[in-house]
């Protein structure tokens, strides 16, 4: 679910002090694009969002949440923005955070 290596990577990259920082602004932007994807009930948008949450997600490592975003992008590319399943979407960010947030302290340990 968490692509260790890459959030490794990435605190290597800003520094271990700037890390926290991003990590927060990454989650609020992600909150924000989900209550839009939420709030956008005739799915105009989709597209676009999910492609916005796919980036974030892969920056920090989300490999399912990026999966779920891409294959989400793509159908909305194709028009078929109701078959995406939203749900999966949210269930799959809540499932990352908690597991990304529990593995944090092995990272900071590195």
């Amino acid at each position: 679910m968490i692509d260790w290596p890459r959030v490794s990577q990435l605190r290597d990259e800003v520094g271990a002090s700037e890390f926290d920082e991003v990590v927060t602004i990454f989650l609020d932007e992600v909150q924000e694009a989900l209550a839009r994807l939420r709030a956008d009930t005739n799915r105009d948008g989709f597209e676009r969002t999910l492609h916005f949450l796919k980036g974030g997600a892969l920056s920090l490592g989300f490999k399912t949440l990026a999966t779920l975003c891409q294959d989400g992008e793509r159908q909305s590319a194709q028009g078929q923005s109701q078959m995406v399943n939203v749900a999966q979407i949210f269930k799959a960010f809540e499932t990352s955070c908690a597991e990304f947030k529990s593995g944090l302290s092995n990272l900071k340990g590195l």
